[in-house]
């Protein structure tokens, strides 16, 4: 029986990797072994990065949420409360995009958490 060499699928695997690799610097865009860790790292890094993202996002969208509601004179705590109380189910981001760029509804929104809370 003839002998299979797996030279062509070695190939393949090899240009997938180095194809990813594009753009690196030096032999991390050129040599298989050392495309093969920085192409790991940058996946895992990739992956992270997603998760990273929706805490930035979040963390924004607070900090505009707090701007918007001090300058009604209440804190994000104290209108997030108001506004649990008052059965206002509206998202954070929802929140931080009124609070940017529809600055009358959001002032409706702080008027309701501070009759409830009062």
């Amino acid at each position: 029986m003839a002998r299979i060499k797996g030279g062509l699928n070695a190939k393949k695997k090899h240009n997938r990797v180095l194809k990813m690799a594009k753009g690196y610097r030096g032999a991390r865009s050129k040599q298989y072994r050392v495309a093969k860790q920085s192409v790991m790292r940058a996946l895992t890094s990739s992956y992270a990065g997603r998760k990273e993202r929706k805490r930035q996002f979040r963390s924004l969208w607070i900090a505009r949420i707090n701007a918007a509601a001090r300058l009604n004179g209440l804190s994000y705590s104290k209108l997030m409360h108001g506004l649990k109380l008052a059965g206002v189910e509206v998202n954070r981001k929802m929140l931080a995009d009124l609070a940017v760029s529809d600055s009358a509804g959001f002032t409706k929104l702080c008027a309701i958490a501070k009759e409830k809370i009062a």
